[in-house]
């Protein structure tokens, strides 16, 4: 099993959360919620207004996302779905518990662990000056609609 940090629109309640659910392309076990121990730039960009993380640490904001336990299909299927690594690479983060989904022998909050995440391998020049956010929300008052994936052209 493998821990992964998501961080965008594969959170709880956003629009590609139903692909963490989905049995078909693995098991995820939603572990905790968390935020990065060091400071990354999350930007929303392109004209599908999608989060990138762009792997600058010490720039940005500590971000806050979710920790989830996954089986090697479901990782897999994170690699395919996140373009690795054309558009996003995995790498490892340490993250700092917030609140734990279940009593865990190995988390509690405040907690340090490390998880994989996915960054973006390439950016556009100007991504890094782009207003950054703790915590991405879809519907959340920067007023960038997401696009979902069936939905470009």
């Amino acid at each position: 099993m493998h821990r992964v940090f998501v961080y965008g629109s594969l959170k709880r309640g956003q629009p590609n959360y139903p692909y963490m659910t989905d049995s078909n392309n693995g098991k995820a076990e939603f572990l905790a919620t968390a935020v990065t121990v060091q400071k990354y730039p999350l930007v929303i960009a392109t004209k599908y207004n999608l989060p990138f993380l762009l792997n600058l640490p010490g720039q940005g904001n500590r971000v806050h996302g979710e920790i989830y336990e996954v089986d090697q299909k479901m990782l897999e299927y994170l690699d395919w779905f996140e373009k690795v690594p054309t558009i996003y690479q995995r790498t490892v983060v340490e993250l700092e518990i917030k609140e734990l989904a279940h009593k865990e022998e190995k988390l509690s909050p405040g907690s340090i662990t490390e998880a994989f995440v996915y960054s973006t391998t390439t950016y556009q020049p100007e991504w890094p000056s782009l207003p950054t956010y703790e915590n991405y929300d879809s519907n959340g008052d920067h007023g960038l609609k997401f696009v979902l994936r069936e939905d470009r052209k």
